[in-house]
């Protein structure tokens, strides 16, 4: 059996990842969606806030939920499902995820919508048991640090797209490789 691809979705809050994420799943015959937000939530007591600032507790908790997200992924891989986590991904979090993932490809994908549409749909957000605005000193933290144009990534301003034409984008943005499911519609 072939083992599907990995694929990891990354931008600020409110550049669309958990969209693009579920939208690219439906384009293939077998695919999981990994929202690594949710991971985190499964901590009910003693969970580390990322909307102050981090400690210890806080990294390790952040670690935790990476290399779980990294450890499905590859068992899912392994078993020929396509797989999309979605996150927010800093550079010392992408370590953890290659080295669960081992020899495993990893398509990494930064959606990076300007900073003001960024804003913009993070207002009108309705997913969060939080009121989004905590967020907006983050976005705003966080949005120049993420477009460093790290090698590797495919980097797409989707400020002007839908979730259709974004999730288009990534895909023509990757060479298709026998490893990768036909798209099923």
């Amino acid at each position: 059996m072939k083992s599907g691809s990995v694929w990891l979705i990354s931008g600020v809050p409110g550049a669309g990842k958990t969209s693009v994420a579920r939208a690219l799943c439906a384009r293939f015959s077998r695919a999981v969606h990994i929202p690594v937000d949710e991971l985190r939530e499964f901590v009910v007591s003693g969970r580390g806030n990322p909307l102050v600032p981090f400690t210890a507790e806080t990294k390790l908790q952040f670690r935790l939920s990476w290399d779980m997200a990294a450890t499905m992924a590859a068992r899912y891989s392994d078993e020929g499902f396509i797989v999309v986590i979605d996150d927010v991904v800093p550079r010392w979090g992408l370590e953890v995820y290659e080295r669960a993932l081992g020899d495993r490809a990893l398509r990494k994908v930064l959606l990076a919508p300007s900073l003001e549409i960024a804003l913009e749909r993070n207002s009108r957000r309705k997913d969060k048991p939080f009121d989004p605005a905590l967020l907006v000193p983050v976005i705003k933290n966080l949005h120049p640090s993420l477009l460093s144009g790290d090698a590797g990534w495919l980097v797409l301003d989707s400020s002007r797209m839908t979730i259709d034409e974004t999730v288009t984008a990534v895909l023509d943005g990757f060479e298709r490789t026998a490893d990768t499911d036909p798209p099923s519609s």
